[in-house]
């Protein structure tokens, strides 16, 4: 069985008409839903982006004693043990945190591809042609360089970009089906593209951004998030910045569907299974918030991993299999072991991941009682627990205790941690089990 996995960094779960978004264009990621596996709650595990992957390639959970680190080198992960078996294995990347410094993210795997310049990636310096791309006050104001955010280094190493085709979607995931032209003949692979889009800045063409954003908003693009209060942003400038973002969900949406012809195109559709996914969500003004975490001076706030972050998309196409819908909780460290079961690998006895091709093939049954999400910056542990019922955040957005109940409130507007202590003391009690299970020091 060949595997391809493709993700798309940021995605909200939300924001695909497959789940129920009727404002965004999403045909080619919603027909390869409807033929997949559409798994409807999967929700992070270790929050943000290098934690997830550590996640995904090692099948345990890193949250909260590894956090933003490089892997493990003495760890197994997937790309080494399917090499192991013969598989030929290949990453393709523009996410510049994967593959910058030595984070060891393309162990394992006998190529490794980087498409340089997303973000703040200046590999090619213009120092001359620096400029300001959106007002300060509007956008991330850390890390600076030179002065500058990063909306603005990003703007300025790739401001020779005049069509959709020169977006790191296209050029990423056109990579990708380039290479299965070079390699179909391979008679096992592993197939990694990981895009950081849609991961801000959003800057998809003009015609994307007039296609959402009806306010008639005229002033400067918003491209970039501030990471603080949404209440900063006037409502057109709100509409204009979700609508740059809804533009890259559509871009990306269109190129995987580009690979998924190639993939047909070459033969292969049927003897390779398929991965969609994401890594974490983003706040467009929910509970007054744009950005997915507090880097904004003056905001004291907590920012809990709300649904909005926390509850992503994954879909998987197998060969043969029958697509459906699983309400069954999963999350990120699921995704080894299924692989490696797909490729008939013996899963290392010190997964902590449970395989989802039970669900895959049909079984209706419980797979995780429990979600647990967090984050560990400098010893400070975020956490939430989901079950299938209720959202539990220990330290919610003033510190105190947060209960939502799903069913009712999917937006999570109304606090019942006081109406029903009860259900709060459960979820509690079970995340602090949950965290000595793995090992995990309680703060208290």
């Amino acid at each position: 069985m060949n595997l391809i996995v493709v993700v798309s960094d940021t995605f909200r779960y939300d924001y695909c008409g497959w789940n129920g978004n009727r404002w965004i264009r999403t045909p080619d990621l919603d027909r390869f839903a409807e033929g997949a596996v559409s798994f409807d709650n999967c929700y992070v595990s270790s929050f943000p982006t290098i934690p997830t992957r550590t996640d995904w390639f090692t099948g345990r959970f890193s949250f909260p004693f590894h956090g933003w680190k490089a892997l493990d080198p003495r760890a197994p992960v997937l790309a080494s043990l399917l090499r192991q078996l013969g598989y030929l294995t290949q990453l393709i990347a523009d996410n510049p945190h994967m593959m910058s410094g030595s984070n060891n993210f393309q162990r394992g795997f006998e190529g490794a591809a980087w498409l340089r310049g997303q973000e703040g990636d200046t590999y090619l310096t213009r120092y001359n042609r620096l400029h300001t791309a959106m007002p300060r006050d509007k956008t991330r104001q850390r890390p600076l360089q030179h002065g500058h955010p990063l909306v603005d280094l990003h703007r300025t190493t790739n401001a020779d970009w005049a069509w959709e085709e020169d977006r790191f979607a296209a050029r990423t995931l056109r990579t990708a089906s380039r290479w299965l032209e070079e390699n179909y003949r391979a008679e096992r692979f592993l197939l990694w593209v990981d895009c950081f889009d849609v991961h801000e800045p959003w800057d998809p063409p003009a015609y994307w951004v007039e296609r959402y954003d009806r306010s008639g908003y005229d002033g400067p693009a918003m491209l970039h998030p501030n990471y603080g209060p949404a209440d900063i942003y006037s409502p057109p400038e709100l509409s204009n910045l979700r609508a740059h973002y809804a533009g890259e969900i559509s871009m990306i949406s269109r190129w995987f569907g580009r690979l998924l012809q190639k993939l047909e195109d070459v033969g292969l559709e049927d003897r390779t299974a398929v991965v969609f996914l994401s890594d974490h969500g983003m706040f467009l003004g929910e509970h007054n918030r744009t950005g997915k975490s507090n880097l904004w001076e003056g905001d004291d706030r907590r920012w809990p991993l709300y649904q909005e972050v926390a509850h992503i998309p994954l879909w998987i196409r197998v060969p043969g299999v029958t697509p459906h819908r699983v309400r069954a909780l999963v999350q990120p460290p699921d995704l080894m072991p299924t692989l490696l079961e797909l490729a008939g690998v013996q899963v290392p006895s010190d997964v902590q991941g449970r395989s989802l091709l039970p669900l895959i093939r049909g079984d209706v049954g419980r797979h995780r009682s429990l979600a647990v999400s967090g984050q560990n910056v400098a010893d400070d542990i975020t956490a939430a627990v989901r079950d299938d019922t209720f959202s539990y955040y220990p330290t919610g957005d003033t510190g105190s205790p947060e209960l939502y109940q799903l069913s009712s409130d999917p937006g999570e507007t109304r606090n019942l941690a006081e109406p029903f202590p009860r259900e709060a003391q459960r979820l509690d009690t079970a995340l602090k089990r949950w965290m000595a299970e793995h090992s995990v020091a309680q703060r208290e």
